[in-house]
């Protein structure tokens, strides 16, 4: 005999004291088995100062509530919150450093606006004004649009709403793929003048970085067993971010690297100095105080700001040295193919768009060839 769907439930809602902590919201509702019986389940929604009032907390669980029923019934509104809820339950992405982006673009931008809004009533050109009206950079507004079209993506496939064209499709973000100030990029001398004002060992790290083009988390990520000294060669298995250990950007990424004798001697030194250090993971640049990877914000501020100031080069960053990585492998004409694999791009048009500048002596000589054909010697 067949059982009847049940109707769709919206569960209750009870505190539960701690011994330890504020109260927690729980939200209860009964599972249907197999036998027919009914059996009543629990989950946790948050707590007390999290969700001061009864109707914050029922906002709250409308996500477990969608996930706990195969459909809503008709006429029933769903919040945008809810949907955010229950993405970041069941779809956030597992690479940790997409995961931490997500949820404090939700956290700061999208939840404080969006929350309270049903899913059908957010138009284009209601968060296109949004957008607009945000102090960020064009590309963080294009990053904000495109997790909003990540949610409706979900709320469509959930069929919380209509299958439809995403009507994040429809917003523009001006300027998304202008950059408001052009990477620095470094000569070999102005690089050379920064490494006297950076101590060891926050000085290899700045040469693995320089002389490999890797991001900051991939140095971070590498380990003494990474390294081939017979077949001087280095391997780039992982990253670290946010004080974990995780994978590279992208699978392009996860490659041996060639070793020149120079930095392998400059990497031998370092482990002398520093190796001996408690580091139960073995990692090349490990905080002796911690045996974990340094924080690669921290040494910005305290390191490579301050001597970047000194030398008189501006702001920079980590990502300057695989800009500055780039730009060198094209002053010195390496193949555009070669470079694509040194920097470990899955699409060249990145190489090509995004990394590489010319030098001003490069820009100088291109022009110059220019003007010798359009201006002859003998007119000159």
């Amino acid at each position: 005999m067949e059982h009847k769907r049940q109707r769709f439930q919206f569960g209750w809602l009870n505190l539960k004291a701690r011994k330890n902590g504020p109260e927690v919201w729980v939200l209860r509702y009964r599972e249907a088995l197999e036998d027919g019986r009914t059996k009543t389940r629990s989950v946790s929604i948050g707590t007390v100062k999290e969700f001061p009032s009864e109707s914050l907390a029922r906002k709250a669980s409308m996500s477990h509530m969608l996930s706990i029923n195969d459909k809503r019934p008709p006429g029933l509104s769903i919040s945008f919150g809810a949907l955010m809820q229950r993405y970041l339950a069941e779809e956030l992405p597992e690479r940790h450093s997409t995961a931490s982006r997500y949820r404090c673009w939700m956290k700061n931008h999208i939840e404080p606006k969006w929350r309270d809004f049903p899913i059908e009533s957010i138009k284009p050109l209601l968060v296109e004004d949004w957008l607009k009206k945000l102090d960020l950079a064009p590309k963080s507004k294009a990053h904000l649009k495109t997790l909003m079209h990540v949610l409706f993506n979900a709320a469509m496939r959930w069929e919380l709403i209509p299958y439809q064209h995403n009507p994040m499709s429809l917003v523009r973000v001006k300027d998304s793929s202008k950059r408001l100030r052009e990477p620095k990029c470094l000569t070999a001398q102005e690089f050379c003048a920064l490494l006297e004002h950076i101590p060891d060992p926050f000085r290899t790290m700045c040469i693995v970085a320089m002389c490999l083009g890797l991001r900051v988390s991939e140095v971070l990520g590498l380990k003494w067993t990474d390294i081939d000294w017979g077949g001087m060669r280095i391997a780039i298995r992982q990253a670290y971010v946010y004080g974990r250990q995780g994978d590279v950007k992208t699978r392009t990424s996860q490659k041996w690297m060639p070793l020149d004798r120079s930095l392998a001697e400059k990497l031998r030194q370092h482990r002398l100095r520093f190796a001996s250090r408690p580091n139960i993971a073995n990692w090349v640049f490990a905080n002796p105080e911690t045996g974990k990877p340094y924080w690669p914000g921290r040494v910005q501020e305290n390191w490579l700001v301050p001597a970047a100031t000194k030398v008189g080069i501006g702001r920079i960053g980590w990502h300057t040295f695989r800009h500055s990585h780039s730009t060198l492998l094209h002053a010195l004409g390496v193949d555009l193919k070669v470079q694509q694999e040194l920097l470990r791009h899955a699409d060249i048009r990145t190489t090509m768009n995004i990394y590489t500048q010319a030098v001003p002596n490069a820009l100088r000589e291109a022009n110059s060839k220019v003007v010798r054909l359009v201006i002859p010697a003998q007119v000159a």
